[in-house]
């Protein structure tokens, strides 16, 4: 498969090596600082707070170069509107990879509906300078699957191809048939777990302050019941109907987790509040709420 990979993150980077490694055609799209570090290096690789580093030579752009068989995305929300304009020309398939309340119609505005694949990242780290750190284990192998899903829900041929080559290449991936409505679930749920750690100042400061984190769960709640399209992994129901003395203990030994810990949920960058400005305009409108 021919592969561009744009963005070159915590995400993007460590997909990008893995399919690399299993001996795909991949070219990771990166800019500035990240594209200078790249070039120079190739992506650095290390597991949470471990001091050896791997080095995967990876090759890198700076713009798309031809055709490609498949292009995926992964950039914050408020990025991918010129993402998808810059994409309008060049041929292939694209899979969006990126936390999203907005809708298949706005992702598909620049580039037309029938090129688009919905998709969500579900492996984690941090950028420590030019290294991405990742959880401990084998990047992109969590019992956690990358859902992947055509915006309306089909079973297609280029779906069924796209998961089975992931897999192929060690990543965990399964088709998703009510994409659209799994990555509103996750944004009515984890726009305001992000919010309360920001505010707090990481996830172990908002873990010791168990109303801030019970206000976040009510957060949850009122976004999950403002959604019109169905809950989906259907578990998120547990947000609305388990009481708070069981989910805020919970949630504070999920935030003191090395999960939690090295995860985006420490990222204080401007980055961060932006995009979650664009989540939560998404799942205020009439877009994130029908």
């Amino acid at each position: 498969m021919k592969l561009l990979v744009y963005g070159a993150g915590v995400c993007g980077s460590q997909f990008a090596v893995r399919m690399h490694q299993a001996g795909h055609d991949v070219a990771l799209l990166a800019r500035g600082e990240r594209l200078t570090a790249l070039r120079r290096h190739g992506v650095r690789l290390a597991e949470e707070d471990a001091s050896m580093i791997e080095q995967v030579p990876v090759p890198v752009v700076e713009h798309p170069e031809g055709a490609y068989d498949l292009i995926t995305v992964f950039v914050r929300a408020h990025q991918v509107d010129g993402v998808m304009e810059s994409l309008a020309d060049v041929p292939g398939d694209v899979l969006s990879l990126l936390n999203w309340a907005g809708g298949p119609e706005a992702l598909s505005a620049g580039i037309g509906r029938e090129r688009l694949l919905l998709g969500f990242p579900t492996t984690g780290g941090t950028m420590d300078g030019d290294v991405v750190r990742h959880r401990r284990g084998t990047i992109l192998t969590r019992r956690v699957p990358i859902p992947v899903g055509e915006p309306d829900g089909r079973t297609t041929p280029r779906l069924e191809r796209v998961v089975k080559t992931f897999r192929a290449a060690g990543i965990n991936a399964r088709a998703e048939p009510r994409m659209d409505a799994w990555l509103r679930t996750h944004a009515a749920s984890s726009v305001p777990l992000e919010r309360a750690a920001y505010a707090a100042g990481g996830p172990e400061a908002l873990a010791d302050d168990p109303e801030a984190v019970r206000a976040m769960v009510h957060a949850m709640r009122r976004n999950l019941a403002s959604l019109e399209t169905p809950t989906v992994p259907r578990a998120f129901t547990a947000l609305r109907a388990l009481p708070d003395a069981l989910l805020v203990p919970v949630f504070q030994r999920f935030l003191r987790s090395p999960t939690a810990v090295h995860s985006g949920l420490s990222d204080s960058s401007t980055a961060t509040v932006a995009e979650l400005e664009r989540l939560t305009e998404q799942l205020r409108g009439p877009a994130g709420a029908r």
